[in-house]
């Protein structure tokens, strides 16, 4: 791959992911597990959708890579371990590693075809990213909760 463009992409992802981890590994189970209140996700709901979206954009819209994803599912999370969880978003960050160099810059400016609008591949990229470092922020409220509620347990 010898855009910077995707070796810049490649680096946001990657951060992303770094990030993610950071807020989950300090964790114990029974954090990932708590929502902050009805109608509000888990760290651990959060971690899956965000894996399972950013498969969707990347792999699904931009590659045209269909993934069988079944979005509900990530919102019915619960219990799994920190290494599974993580290892999850791993796959994807690994999946876009090995397939992005399919894609050169004029690719970024194709048309698909979803069901509710046309967007096109660079769109496409750019709001998985943007819609991941969106819930990498509700999950830093969301860890910052659970230490309101548990004192004494700051983890940063």
């Amino acid at each position: 791959m010898n855009d910077q463009f995707f070796n810049d992409y490649l680096e946001r992802l990657e951060n992303l992911n770094r990030h993610i981890h950071q807020e989950v590994q300090a964790l114990p189970q029974e954090a990932l597990d708590w929502s902050p209140g009805v109608d509000m996700n888990s760290i651990e709901v959060l971690v899956a959708h965000i894996a399972g979206s950013l498969r969707n954009w990347i792999g699904d819209v931009a590659l045209g890579d269909p993934s069988s994803r079944v979005r509900e599912r990530e919102f019915q999370t619960r219990g799994e371990s920190k290494s599974d969880l993580l290892a999850r978003l791993d796959s994807v960050v690994d999946y876009a590693r090995d397939n992005l160099p399919r894609l050169s810059l004029k690719d970024l400016d194709q048309v698909r075809h979803l069901e509710k609008e046309d967007r096109t591949v660079g769109w496409a990229l750019l709001h998985a990213l943007e819609h991941g470092y969106l819930h990498l922020g509700h999950i830093e409220l969301t860890r910052q909760l659970w230490e309101q509620k548990k004192p004494g347990l700051s983890t940063f």
